[in-house]
């Protein structure tokens, strides 16, 4: 298959899966739970950050965050008590326990407080074509509240090596608007021409399938060597075409 070809190929994928039957096996359906901005990014946030694993038990363990938080995220963000945190102990998603819950939410109090929130954290720090300086500068800032060393974990940093797949797909969540319905689109500070392709097993490993990636790990270098092919098959919306590669390796068992 040449490169017209897999361009072709994953345009036509791109087309059958970018759509709303898309958002009731996605955690995308989280932030779609809400329609205050901060809600959305906050919910966004928070369940792009646990997708890992099973997707059921994702959504599950999504929805379990959001009804602890008495499903009003930014509110209880910003007007939790100490206390209030204590019920969050008992949630648990794989390596993501209680004790991360709770300092999350105070993470993110203080980049509302005093960073001019999500957004603004990212859209100052676009930097050399790539959001990848941003999402390094928001772990910067989200750890300067007191917490354990344990939760560092759950933030990558591109600038350490990392594809920072769940941040990316976040930053997909909140970026993109084609009126698919899929993709909120709710930032407009940020141009998706900057997007990266959320980089997970499904997508690496179609990714290599059709020779758009050569390298067998997947981290910073392997994600920059697919973005350089997807820029090239679309420079403004160069991230569409995760959902190709994505329902290819998911919805259609490439490996």
């Amino acid at each position: 298959m040449d490169i017209t070809d897999i361009k072709d190929l994953l345009n036509t994928k791109y087309q059958q899966y970018n759509n709303q039957n898309f958002i009731e096996s996605d955690p995308v359906q989280i932030p779609h739970l809400f329609s205050l901005k901060e809600d959305i990014e906050i919910a966004g946030f928070l369940a792009a950050t646990i997708a890992w694993g099973n997707r059921k038990m994702v959504i599950n363990n999504c929805h379990k965050m959001m009804n602890l938080m008495g499903n009003s995220p930014y509110d209880f963000v910003m007007s939790h008590q100490s206390h209030q945190l204590e019920p969050l102990q008992s949630f648990v998603h794989r390596t993501f326990n209680g004790g991360d819950f709770a300092t999350f939410i105070r993470g993110l109090k203080h980049i509302y407080t005093n960073h001019n929130g999500l957004e603004g954290v990212f859209n100052e720090h676009q930097k050399d074509g790539y959001l990848h300086n941003a999402i390094s500068q928001l772990k910067q800032k989200f750890f300067e509240i007191e917490h354990e060393q344990r939760t560092h974990k759950h933030i990558a940093d591109p600038l350490r090596g990392s594809a920072a797949k769940r941040i990316h797909l976040f930053l997909r969540w909140m970026v993109r608007n084609d009126n698919a319905g899929v993709d909120l689109g709710i930032w407009k500070s940020i141009s998706p021409s900057l997007l990266s392709c959320p980089l997970d097993i499904h997508t690496g490993n179609v990714g290599r399938n059709l020779g758009l990636i050569t390298r067998k790990q997947d981290d910073i270098k392997t994600l920059n060597e697919l973005d350089t092919h997807l820029r090239n098959f679309d420079p403004f919306d160069p991230v569409k075409y995760d959902y190709a590669l994505f329902g290819l390796g998911v919805f259609e068992g490439w490996k």
